[in-house]
């Protein structure tokens, strides 16, 4: 589904990830770790066209994007949602929810109603302004957003950043039973281990912007592994 190929990306000339490759594919859910600092962020802002690639190239679901805009790549399904979630707080719920039919270019083929299902709180808020909903209410519609629109790969920066164990269970529920019903392929980038046991198929350690190595998510549950890895 997502294919980097000796990628590099950063700021101001000054580059963060260094020469990834790296394979996501088409239906599971890859988790990134590592501990702060090493460049996680920058790898998805790169993934969803944010940054752009200084060197390498990327291919998603078949064709080169590796010079798309964001805007492009979400028409072509690529859903996101950032670290510290991005919506449109001065907007209403339900509008936050309706800028989500961008991704996959196709608007008659969205479902606000299903998204209503999978929290219900929302529905009761959605003429309420995002600004206003709490953090964990804030991170349901960041995903909500992005779910609505269908897209092929989700790519989610620290989702239980902030919120409660419960809303963070709610949020691995629906990651696991779309790919499992719908075959959505997830990117998740968290520090949030549980999550990640629960959710992942498979996890890369990221190190100095690197790939420094694959690990199984049940490898996780060993406090000297996350020590190694996370600094936790």
């Amino acid at each position: 589904m997502l294919h980097f190929e000796n990628v590099s990306s950063g700021y101001g000339g000054i580059p963060i990830v260094r020469d990834v490759t790296l394979d996501v594919r088409a239906g599971e859910v890859l988790a990134i770790v590592g501990r702060n600092g090493v460049g996680k962020t920058t790898f998805v802002d790169t993934v969803a066209g944010l940054l752009h690639a200084s060197t390498g190239r990327i291919f998603f679901d078949g064709r080169e994007i590796t010079t798309h805009s964001a805007s492009a790549r979400a028409r072509l399904g690529l859903g996101y949602v950032p670290q510290g979630r991005g919506n449109f707080t001065r907007l209403t719920v339900e509008e936050n929810l309706r800028m989500g039919e961008l991704v996959g270019g196709d608007p008659d083929n969205v479902d606000f109603e299903q998204v209503y299902r999978w929290f219900p709180i929302l529905k009761q808020r959605r003429r309420q302004r995002a600004g206003t909903l709490s953090g964990g209410e804030q991170q349901m519609l960041a995903v909500g957003r992005a779910l609505v629109g269908n897209p092929k790969l989700l790519v989610l920066d620290e989702p239980s950043e902030g919120i409660q164990p419960s809303i963070v269970q709610d949020i691995a529920q629906i990651i696991c039973d779309q790919n499992e019903e719908t075959g959505l392929t997830v990117l998740l980038v968290e520090q949030n281990i549980d999550l990640v046991f629960l959710a992942a198929d498979r996890c890369v350690v990221m190190d100095k912007g690197t790939i420094a190595t694959w690990l199984e998510p049940e490898v996780l549950c060993d406090p000297v592994v996350v020590r190694q890895h996370l600094a936790i």
